[in-house]
């Protein structure tokens, strides 16, 4: 019995004895571990009096000690529906960047503005300067507070003092932008603003009549009065800058811009004004330009039709004057044909004529040789060959002429003293006395003389 008591008070002390480990041990987890979430850097200090930065991700032991959490990148931007006051709570997740509202901001040509823009800073996680920075300012808040949003509104303001409004809305923002980040990262630059008496470049015309070419009339003044910011340099010619206190300290800035830039409402009417007057300027340029190309286009067409007629003329003019020299062409080449051809016709009448004569000159040599050789043949035998020819010619003639003689078909008679007309005897008289009449006519001796 009294063993079972004993037993039941040692299991009571034991389950007790258990309670009161676990719940030390809870203590002591509690107190000595967290997590270490990505994206921020611990600072740890334990109870021993230690500190040490943690930036792993993971469970972290710190023994009864104390940490706060930084976020890695801190941001700090002008926006709309921004505020002033900084509520930061030192728990993670707590949002540790600074969203003012839009900063106003002074342009060189005393043009204020309500300016957006954004910069984001990291910090160190090496532990001798991070350890340094939280030294210095303790909490995330407090480095925005007194460093990084004080170092932001400067820089803004500085920035704008390098430029006009109208410079920058003529063309300057991305010098504008690129100036800002210029001076967050490597320092503010050290001005000094002059005003600076500026000769115009060009003279100042009195209208832009495109009539009137480069002749336009001058008026007003030939300078202007001008506001100047001039850095300062060193001996080595390299800006002066009043250095960024936060860089001494490991933060660095990431990236800077201006994201937009509302004027005041006097320079936006101002600025709308202007345009205005430039429209009317360019409108009323262009209606000149369109009454002088008009002008011209009118001169031109007028012109363009003189040269038309006189293209037209001229070609006339050509076309008869060619026609002409053709003519004339023509003529001459017919003239120096029928000249040639007439040429050609004496000469070949020359040769003609000249062929003649040879000709004639033959025929009167050869008849002459013919004569000469008639006459030496007659002479040789007394023509006796044509004589003979020619008493033979003659008795064929005769005898012909006989034999076809008419004679009556019936002759009646006979004897010496026969009938007196037609009858051979008469006839063969006849014959007779006409050979002796031809030869004696003829008049030729049949004998060869030798």
């Amino acid at each position: 019995m009294v063993m079972e008591r004993l037993k039941g008070v040692f299991e009571v002390k034991g389950l007790l004895g258990g309670v009161v480990g676990a719940l030390v041990l809870l203590v002591v987890a509690n107190k000595s571990i967290f997590y270490a979430e990505p994206g921020y850097v611990y600072h740890v200090r334990t109870i021993l009096g230690q500190e040490h930065v943690v930036s792993d991700v993971g469970y972290q032991f710190f023994f009864f000690g104390r940490w706060n959490s930084w976020k890695r990148a801190l941001t700090v931007q002008a926006v709309r529906g921004g505020s002033e006051t900084l509520d930061y709570v030192e728990v993670e997740h707590s949002e540790t960047s600074a969203a003012l509202p839009p900063q106003n901001i002074m342009f060189l040509d005393q043009v204020d503005a309500n300016a957006q823009a954004t910069v984001r800073f990291t910090i160190p996680t090496d532990q001798d300067t991070f350890l340094r920075l939280a030294h210095e300012y303790r909490t995330p808040e407090n480095l925005l507070r007194t460093a990084l949003i004080p170092a932001f509104k400067e820089t803004l303001q500085a920035n704008a003092s390098l430029m006009s409004a109208e410079e920058y809305y003529s063309g300057g923002r991305t010098e504008f932008n690129t100036e800002f980040e210029n001076q967050m990262i490597n320092g503010i630059y050290i001005v000094r603003r002059e005003e600076v008496s500026q000769k115009r470049v060009g003279d100042i015309k009195g209208s832009a009549n495109v009539a009137m070419g480069t002749d336009q009339q001058d008026y007003g003044d030939d300078s202007k009065v001008i506001f100047v910011v001039r850095k300062m340099l060193d001996e080595t010619g390299i800006p002066l800058r009043k250095s960024q206190r936060f860089i001494d300290y490991g933060v660095s800035v990431v990236e800077a811009r201006v994201t937009q830039m509302d004027p005041n409402q006097r320079f936006v009417e101002r600025m709308q004004l202007k345009q205005k007057a430039s429209a009317d300027r360019a409108i009323a340029r262009e209606q000149r330009v369109q009454e002088e190309e008009q002008r011209l286009l009118a001169i031109a067409r007028g012109e363009r039709e003189v040269a038309e007629r006189q293209a037209k003329a001229k070609v006339d003019q050509i076309q008869r004057t060619t026609e002409a020299e053709t003519e004339k062409q023509l003529a001459i080449t017919e003239a120096q044909k029928q000249k040639e051809q007439s040429e050609i016709e004496k000469q070949t009448a020359q040769i003609q004529l000249e062929k003649a004569r040879i000709e004639a000159e033959t025929r009167r040599t050869l008849a002459d040789a013919e004569a000469y050789q008639k006459k030496a043949v007659l002479q040789a035998d007394n023509a006796l060959a044509q004589k003979l020819d020619a008493e033979i010619e003659i008795q064929k003639i005769w005898a012909q002429a006989f034999a076809n003689r008419k004679v009556p078909q019936y002759v009646f008679g006979g004897g010496e003293g026969g009938t007196p007309t037609g009858s051979d005897g008469e006839t063969r008289a006849f014959m007779q006395m006409l050979t002796l009449d031809a030869a004696k006519r003829l008049s030729y001796d049949r004998d060869v003389k030798k």
